[in-house]
């Protein structure tokens, strides 16, 4: 990417978008955010040119892409509350993915194609096996899942019928925080478990549920696959030097490879917090799989991504940091 080039972030006000700010602005390049600010804070959009407005207007839209010479688009703009997707998935569709193509209209209008596609392993559903890489079956269970796979075969249509380049990248579970204390994880309502077992610690809430702990795992909860926000923000640049230099459409997984119960999660919680987590166990959510663990070795190969940090307990660590001075 050339210097003078701007990068538009849509949702850049939010946890994955503002860490993704950061770092193209550490690379000296321009950005544009873009966000309702529904779920986003304007104190994470400390770096580039913040615009408050919607996807679903058309023509904010095309103010801004008037006002800026866009090179690219990454989309990180979008609701993502499973359990909420299920009870109102027109939310989810209208959001999620009209708004995606009111976006897709206007980069078409000014010429823009290339953008990088924030997707999910919830598009892959329930694993048929572990590691999940990226051929594997996608058949979402719910509606966010569904709205996110519905955008990947947008993004390839376009790509066939008007070159637009894109990657999606679909990621396992963020977590952690700037190192530098900058810019955090901040849901509202928060459903992610390590924030909520950080609540427990300092005292904001007596406990922490675990949905189900008869699994077929190792101590019966859960075990999902934490990747650092900041590695996912790499890789999001790495992609936009890809689609630059290569020109070809990229989907690949982004996660550490590496599995985690719920009880280790808390276990480790508890190490680097040095405060006690209580628990309480309660019955398993529908359509939570026992396993989520992705492959990565693809983003590796054509990227040459290599996440900074490879152990829970170092995300856990700049999590805790951020999270106990918020």
């Amino acid at each position: 990417m050339d210097l003078n080039d701007n990068i538009l972030i849509t949702g850049g006000a939010g946890y994955i978008g503002s860490h993704t700010n950061k770092e193209l602005s550490q690379k000296g390049l321009n950005t544009i955010i873009i966000d309702n600010l529904v779920y986003g804070h304007p104190e994470f959009v400390k770096w580039g040119k913040f615009i408050e407005g919607d996807l679903n207007d058309p023509d904010f839209i095309r103010s801004v892409f008037a006002s800026f010479s866009i090179k690219a688009v990454i989309h990180f703009a979008a609701f993502a509350y499973v359990g909420e997707s299920v009870h109102e998935p027109e939310k989810y569709y209208s959001n999620n993915v009209i708004n995606t193509l009111n976006l897709l209209q206007v980069m078409r209008e000014f010429g823009v194609s290339q953008i990088v596609f924030s997707s999910t392993c919830a598009t892959y559903g329930l694993p048929k096996a572990t590691p999940i890489t990226e051929d594997h079956p996608q058949q979402p269970i719910n509606p966010y899942g569904k709205s996110k796979l519905m955008v990947e075969q947008v993004l390839e249509d376009y790509s066939n019928a008007y070159g637009l380049k894109h990657a999606s990248l679909r990621y396992f579970n963020a977590a952690g925080a700037d190192p530098d204390g900058e810019t955090g994880e901040w849901h509202e309502p928060e459903t992610h478990l390590i924030p909520l077992v950080f609540d427990v610690a300092l005292g904001k809430r007596k406990q922490i549920e675990i949905f189900g702990t008869d699994y077929d795992t190792p101590d019966g909860t859960c075990i999902r696959d934490y990747i650092h926000v900041t590695d996912l923000a790499d890789a999001h640049i790495l992609a936009l030097d890809y689609l630059e230099r290569e020109n070809i459409n990229l989907i690949c997984n982004l996660g550490n490879g590496n599995g985690y119960s719920v009880k280790e999660v808390i276990n480790i919680a508890e190490q680097v917090t040095k405060k006690k987590i209580q628990t309480i166990d309660t019955g398993p959510r529908m359509g939570d799989p026992p396993i989520l663990v992705g492959s990565a070795e693809k983003a590796k190969r054509l990227l040459s991504w290599e996440p900074r940090y490879a152990s829970l307990e170092a995300i856990i660590e700049t999590a805790w940091k951020w999270h106990s001075r918020k």
